[in-house]
């Protein structure tokens, strides 16, 4: 027994040091990114996209000090706001760490870096700026930590309250831009909402991936014949629970499955085809996973019909499966 319980314990110290390493990887090549970002794209420019680079970049303009310095003191108050709200002294590690390789990396490479960047168009810097800032903050999330400046009170905001990352930079970074518009032109101003804009739509994809699967909701009165249909074309597992139309008071099925999604246009043709009068609403899902994958069997049910398919239980699955999914 105590042999057992050794091995348990050095798995876990092997795992959590794996994902200890994993996290900091991701941590250092997102400060890293930013600090390349900041250098080739939006300071040689004056393009400020809102937060506290946004804010060193104004403050460089007229005092000439360092960017990176000028970040580092701006973070310090926000520093102590993520402390409280993000997870203590596992936040402050992970998140001084990121700040501090940020600031002193923006300095160091302002020396080696071009004095006008690698582009002379404003937009392209803008564009990249925004795309290449947005997938820093993105590997920056997923290592644990929050992007130093307005990305700790977007990350605040949006533990408590559930706005999108995108959203909440364009309200965070909102007063920003408006300095930036006093002090180097409106033009710039808009070039600098362009990169925000990117900035938090390349972040949410880096964070949660791409909308790769889509779930369907089907209320109908044909529940087993359209569970039969989605069964043979798609090979996936369909869960039903019943409901009542609260306009007629009549009886109703509601269907749920997952799906790929090149096939959510041939899921309305099936459903179409199972019962005319069936009410079909297609989502977006980021990730599935569990559940029950027929597609291995799709040859075998056409050929057997719904009894091999195992229509004969409850449409929602068994007590094994509660939750089907598709591939």
């Amino acid at each position: 027994m105590d042999k057992l319980i050794a091995k348990a314990s050095a798995m876990a110290a092997h795992t959590d040091l794996r994902s200890m390493a994993r996290s900091f990887v991701l941590l250092t090549l997102g400060a890293a990114l930013m600090a390349l970002n900041l250098n080739l794209f939006l300071a040689p420019f004056d393009i400020a996209p809102g937060g506290t680079s946004g804010l060193a970049i104004i403050i460089n303009q007229f005092t000439g000090w360092q960017i990176g310095l000028v970040m580092l003191v701006l973070n310090l108050p926000l520093l102590w706001l993520g402390f409280r709200h993000l997870g203590r002294f596992r936040f402050l590690a992970r998140t001084s760490y990121v700040l501090v390789l940020y600031s002193f990396g923006v300095d160091f490479l302002t020396q080696l870096s071009p004095m006008r960047g690698i582009a002379e168009d404003v937009f392209l810097n803008a564009l990249f700026g925004g795309i290449l800032g947005g997938v820093a903050t993105g590997l920056i999330l997923r290592g644990g930590g929050s992007a130093p400046g307005t990305g700790i009170l977007g990350r605040v905001i949006q533990v408590k309250t559930g706005i999108p990352v995108s959203q909440v930079y364009l309200m965070t970074d909102g007063v920003v831009v408006l300095l930036a518009g006093l002090v180097f032109g409106w033009e710039l101003a808009l070039y600098a909402l362009v990169a925000i804009f990117l900035w938090g739509l390349a972040a949410d994809y880096v964070l949660e991936g791409p909308s790769v699967v889509r779930t369907a909701f089907i209320i109908t009165d044909s529940g087993r014949e359209v569970s039969a249909a989605l069964f043979r074309r798609f090979g996936v597992g369909v869960t039903a629970w019943p409901s009542e139309g609260m306009f007629t008071g009549s009886a109703h099925t509601v269907l749920f499955c997952t799906i790929s999604r090149p096939d959510a246009t041939s899921l309305r043709t099936v459903v179409a085809e199972a019962d005319p009068k069936a009410f079909v609403v297609v989502g977006h899902g980021h990730q599935a996973s569990g559940g029950v994958l027929r597609r291995v069997f799709a040859h075998r049910d056409r050929e057997a019909g719904p009894q091999a398919q195992g229509l004969s239980e409850p449409v929602g699955g068994t007590e094994e499966s509660p939750h089907l999914t598709a591939k």
